[in-house]
């Protein structure tokens, strides 16, 4: 069986050969750049470099050795257009060591940290010293009342404003011209044919979250609540523009990308950001329209990412036409696995939950990890409908031997 059809067979719940796998095919199934280091070193590899793809949750791109040393199963379509030494230039980790971050970064070193800088030279995002994430500075719309409707006019501006680390192949909040969906195609395309990975394509199609970017985390729940107009009126044109750039990509990538990914954090560790009231009342009509834009135009799986305490609305997540769901994150209120597998199992394929980022990875011993990695397969796996990896990505503190200790694990169990 190719890792392809591996991967297709778990997402049509059936039972492949043995589990899939999958390390930073999208931007929560990932390894930090500081933990990539450090477990190049305890393996011993010397050759290639460390690769910020991306900047805010500074991410290692995998290199072709960790891809076959995971065993991997799927790849991210962005590692197409990241594949040559012009498309990097030099960085600083925050742990001393050197990096290199896509060239089209606008990032400054400033009092010991760094500086993320908007194409007109305004601080978007910083990360003092010492820290080891990128946290946004700017918030377009924050002092927005709602009142001048006018403003919404200038949203793929303003989103502009506050994207650092959109990848060449996925800048959705700019108008896609017919030469960019053509090297998309070819891209694909190549990847498709060169290689037996399953492919997955990020295109977000973010709405709480970017209503969160724009408005400020804070000011835009207070919005959906008290200024239900204006939160309406700013989601009704993200809808807009993301409806008229992903009827481009489907078609751009059709035929050899099999997996989209979208995404939207509903949930917090204690339950949802917002009620499942207002989540049905806002979000989910609007989801909808640009699920079933996948469903009625392509043949690709479609993927969200949502982290957190999420299980109240796992049903109207399938209802509107999620098939994969990711991170699975079992430490949040309400996610037990077996209570998950047993209720939504039979229409959602988990993609995550493979093993506990908080609590075991970077805490437990070895034989710790592989016991809890084989209770996660035992629970997951049957019937299908599971690609295995750690809950969001790993962290920059978590020991190198946990690491091979999870992999470890997931080969004898898988």
């Amino acid at each position: 069986m190719t890792r392809r059809e591996r991967v297709l067979r778990t997402i049509s719940h059936r039972e492949p050969d043995r589990v899939p796998v999958d390390l930073g095919a999208m931007r929560s199934t990932g390894i930090t750049a500081v933990a990539y280091r450090r477990l190049k070193e305890h393996l011993g590899i010397t050759d290639g470099n460390t690769y910020v793809y991306d900047v805010v949750q500074q991410l290692a791109l995998p290199e072709d050795w960790i891809l076959d040393y995971v065993e991997s199963d799927v790849v991210d379509l962005g590692r197409a257009f990241l594949c040559d030494a012009s498309d990097w230039k030099p960085f600083i980790l925050p742990d001393g060591a050197a990096a290199k971050i896509p060239a089209y970064i606008n990032f400054v070193p400033h009092d010991g940290g760094w500086l993320a800088l908007n194409e007109k030279g305004e601080s978007i995002g910083a990360m003092p010293r010492g820290a080891y994430f990128l946290s946004q500075t700017r918030f377009p719309l924050k002092d927005w009342d709602g009142g001048d409707l006018s403003v919404l006019d200038r949203l793929p501006e303003l989103m502009g404003d506050v994207t650092w680390s959109a990848l060449p192949c996925a800048p959705y909040h700019k108008p896609l011209t017919s030469e960019h969906l053509a090297e998309i195609r070819r891209r694909a395309k190549h990847l498709y044919e060169m290689t037996d990975y399953a492919v997955m394509v990020a295109f977000g199609a973010n709405l709480l979250e970017w209503g969160q970017y724009l408005c400020r985390m804070d000011q835009f729940l207070i919005d959906l609540v008290e200024n239900r107009r204006k939160a309406e009126a700013l989601l009704d044109k993200l809808v807009e523009m993301h409806l008229a750039n992903l009827s481009k990509v489907l078609d751009a990538v059709e035929g050899y990308v099999q997996i989209i990914q979208m995404g939207d954090d509903f949930g917090t560790q204690q339950a949802l950001e917002i009620s499942p009231r207002l989540y049905r009342e806002v979000f989910k009509p609007r989801q909808r329209l640009i699920f079933e834009t996948v469903r009625k135009r392509s043949g690709l799986h479609l993927f969200l990412h949502s982290c957190g305490a999420i299980a109240d609305i796992l049903p109207d997540l399938i209802e509107v036409g999620v098939e994969i769901i990711n991170p699975v994150q079992t430490s949040a209120r309400g996610m037990d696995p077996a209570r998950l597998k047993k209720e939504f199992g039979k229409d959602l394929t988990f993609w995550g939950g493979g093993c506990d980022t908080q609590r075991v990875l970077p805490l437990s011993t070895p034989e710790e990890i592989e016991a809890h990695v084989r209770e996660r397969i035992a629970t997951f796996a049957p019937g299908g409908g599971f690609v295995f990896t750690p809950i969001h990505n790993i962290m920059p503190h978590v020991p190198p031997r946990n690491v091979t200790a999870m992999y470890d694990a997931v080969k004898k169990y898988r």
